[in-house]
């Protein structure tokens, strides 16, 4: 099959992250498979035009806000003359509308998560209340378009907006974080530790996430919290002078971006991981923490709700608050006997969620409905 991918960035984009990861490994393994692949994405500072890896092309064009422009030119200047069995437009954000302008057997939207209340944590002000309208509409027109989702929370969103359940097809997420061994033979941190991993962005909540920490800490006197991500942006700033303020700051570590191996071994040493997202599609963090053997205490959110099993592998809020956060961390610190049930749980969900799983879904879906 030839397969042209409409997305705004790669995985080697400075802001990329768990979807990214899901659309790389699919391609790649498709590429294994003999199928023809070419990424249409937008580019970025010291970024290639063109660029081939793992068997499929990526092609840089436009930036941010101008690759659904850009995209469209260079379909109709450099693709529109050729065969393509599948055009997948995915939507991070806003959509490429691929499905009006480029010719193919069979089109698919991939929807990780839809924004809705992100818009006011991540534009500023009109953008965030432009995009947050606009999104209806332009969900509904697209809403005949077969759709592949990684999770029941965005099936739930899209059916709001007239998209029939049938339209909808679920693939597993997948990881390709490999899971420990044993958890037995597992070396934990000789302080109880909460881990904060990802980019510190206001979506994510983090300063939810320090005074959580702080309310915890009054109860268990030795808790650490480690935070690696990246914390250029103002809400990052934002952060790092909150931590510089906290009565606990000398229990605070901040890392910032680490590689894959600094971030496996904090999911591997740390006691739990903390997740406050306002939405995520999945919630890969948790299912990487879970691989390594650490359960995760998480807001009851879009995405979370699909990766915590709450009461078997993690906990989610009662509340999306700090204090409900904190009443969770200090209640697996003191039952021991929970906790380690939690570990297990987690340990062996996780061992089932890879990405040879997701590829096997993702292929019956774009065979069956080509």
């Amino acid at each position: 099959m030839n397969i042209l991918w409409f997305t705004w960035k790669d995985l080697s984009h400075p802001l990329a992250g768990g979807a990214e990861r899901v659309n790389e490994e699919l391609a790649k393994r498709l590429a294994q498979d003999g199928h023809r692949v070419i990424f249409v994405v937008g580019g970025f500072e010291g970024g290639e035009m063109k660029e081939s890896r793992d068997g499929f092309d990526i092609v840089r064009v436009g930036n941010r806000y101008t690759v659904y422009w850009q995209s469209y030119q260079y379909y109709k200047k450099y693709l529109a003359k050729k065969e393509w069995d599948i055009v997948i437009d995915e939507i991070n954000t806003i959509p490429f509308f691929a499905s009006k302008y480029a010719k193919a057997k069979k089109h698919f939207l991939f929807v990780h998560q839809l924004c809705r209340e992100i818009w006011f944590y991540q534009m500023i002000f009109p953008l965030n209340w432009i995009g947050y309208f606009l999104e209806p509409f332009y969900l509904q027109i697209l809403n005949k378009t077969s759709v592949i989702v990684v999770s029941e929370s965005t099936k739930r969103d899209l059916m709001k907006y007239g998209y029939k359940e049938e339209n909808i097809h679920i693939i597993s997420e997948g990881s390709d974080m490999e899971p420990v061994e044993s958890l037995e033979k597992q070396e934990k941190y000789p302080q109880p530790t909460l881990l904060s991993l990802g980019a510190i962005r206001a979506m994510k909540q983090t300063i939810d996430q320090l005074r959580a920490f702080e309310e915890a800490k009054k109860v268990i006197p030795d808790l650490k919290f480690l935070v690696a991500g990246d914390a250029q942006d103002v809400y990052g700033k934002k952060f790092l002078l909150e931590v510089e303020k906290s009565p606990y700051k000398e229990d605070i570590e901040y890392l910032g971006r680490v590689d894959g191996n600094k971030k496996k071994e904090l999911m591997q040493k740390s006691h739990l991981i903390a997740v406050t997202s306002v939405k995520e599609g999945w919630g890969l963090i948790v299912t990487e923490a879970n691989s390594q053997g650490t359960p995760a205490v998480a807001y009851d959110a879009d995405g979370l709700r699909d990766s915590v099993r709450d009461g078997e592998t993690g906990i989610l809020s009662k509340e999306n608050t700090p204090e409900s956060l904190a009443e969770n961390i200090v209640q697996l610190f003191e039952n021991r006997e929970q906790y380690e049930k939690f570990r297990e749980h987690a340990w062996q969900w996780s061992k089932k969620l890879t990405f040879e799983r997701s590829y096997e879904d993702f292929l019956h879906i774009i065979k069956e409905k080509s």
